[in-house]
């Protein structure tokens, strides 16, 4: 499946707080664009400084960073989309 051409929300776990992110805009800018503060530094994938846990939804790792069994557990920010409705992040 293609997630780059749908929108999906991600929702705070310590909150409830429910974020959209648009097709043509990564989590992390959605993140910010909510005034979240989020660490990042290389924004392709690669460096892994925005490396969150998330807890329910089906992440589209893009990423150059997390092995197959950190992807079971962790998603990078900057670069990843959702195949699911909501992926609820460990925030």
């Amino acid at each position: 499946m293609d997630t780059t051409d749908i929108d999906f929300e991600v929702e705070i776990k310590s909150t409830g707080k429910l974020i959209e992110v648009k097709k043509d805009e990564s989590i992390l800018a959605a993140l910010r664009a909510a005034g979240m503060e989020v660490e990042s530094s290389c924004e392709a994938g690669t460096c892994g400084t925005c490396m969150t846990r998330y807890l329910d939804g089906e992440p589209e790792h893009q990423d150059f960073v997390l092995g197959t069994d950190e992807q079971a557990e962790y998603i990078m920010l900057c670069v990843s989309r959702c195949k699911t409705p909501r992926l609820v992040l460990d925030l």
